[in-house]
């Protein structure tokens, strides 16, 4: 399972690139806007749901700390082509009444992810239109639930190459991103989301014990413009969970499956103090 956060703000618009002049930007912006995605109810259910969502928007460009399209990222270590960052994500709660898979269950609460991420740059064009990275973010995740709140459930880790294209096929201000990765998480994060305790297992649903270890691999396309004052992004994204550790497990009913969204955002706020970007 993956929250509209983390494809959404995190992945779908990663899209952001480097242009061969420093700009002079507004220190942070503020906006909102809405968007629609329609996801699965986690990761290997055949059960989703679709959402109409309030999204902010809001980019702060500090020095050591950064809030964008990217996420929320605290720079460590930056060199022309080595960067070391701390990346969040995040994932909603599921419903158990809800999902016949989950049926009599305990409900997932919402989780959250912090940890490093060390971002490799591998190529770049003259003219630093086009970008190739090698990023590798490892998190610990904990829930958010009312009852557990702040329960260890775990390490994920998810290296990806990244290609980062502006102005696509010369259209000035669209900007791609394409993101190809692989997904690994300890037996404790796999087992929040599809273990099967011997209370809640059935004739149909026998108990299960996930592992850690390989979580399957995605494929992300995004699309995103800004123009003066709004911003609007789309995003595909395939997932297979062929040769998983947890494939097994009773509760993956598909092992492929696509999701999709699209989303735009009026910028109605900026400072009067400007910054310089190679953006």
């Amino acid at each position: 399972m993956r929250s509209f956060y983390k494809i959404f703000l995190g992945l779908m618009l990663a899209t952001q690139l480097s242009l061969i002049h420093a700009q002079d930007v507004p220190k942070w912006e503020a906006g909102i806007g809405m968007s629609t995605l329609h996801l699965p109810d986690y990761r290997g259910s055949n059960e989703t749901h679709s959402y109409v969502l309030p999204i902010p928007y809001f980019v702060y460009r500090g020095d050591k700390i950064k809030v964008d399209r990217q996420g929320i990222r605290g720079e460590l270590f930056n060199t022309d082509f080595i960067q070391l960052d701390i990346s969040a994500g995040a994932s909603v709660p599921v419903n158990s009444d809800k999902n016949l898979a989950r049926a009599g269950m305990p409900n997932l609460d919402g989780t959250a992810e912090l940890g490093p991420s060390l971002e490799i740059t591998l190529a770049r064009s003259r003219d630093r239109r086009t970008k190739l990275d090698l990023r590798i973010p490892v998190r610990m995740a904990f829930t958010l639930g009312p009852e557990k709140f702040g329960q260890n459930i775990g390490l994920v880790a998810t290296p990806h190459l990244n290609l980062d294209v502006k102005d696509i096929a010369g259209m000035s201000g669209w900007n791609l991103g394409v993101l190809g990765g692989l997904s690994y998480g300890s037996a404790r994060n796999h087992g929040y989301f599809y273990n099967i305790a011997r209370e809640y297992a059935s004739a149909s649903r026998p108990a299960y014990t996930a592992r850690g270890g390989y979580g399957g691999n995605q494929l992300i396309l995004a699309l995103s413009k800004r123009f003066n004052q709004y911003w609007l992004g789309a995003f595909l994204r395939a997932d297979s969970l062929k040769g998983a550790v947890f494939e097994n497990s009773p509760l993956i009913k598909t092992k492929k499956y696509v999701t999709a969204g699209i989303g735009f955002s009026w910028i109605f706020k900026q400072s009067e103090q400007s910054v310089q970007i190679d953006d």
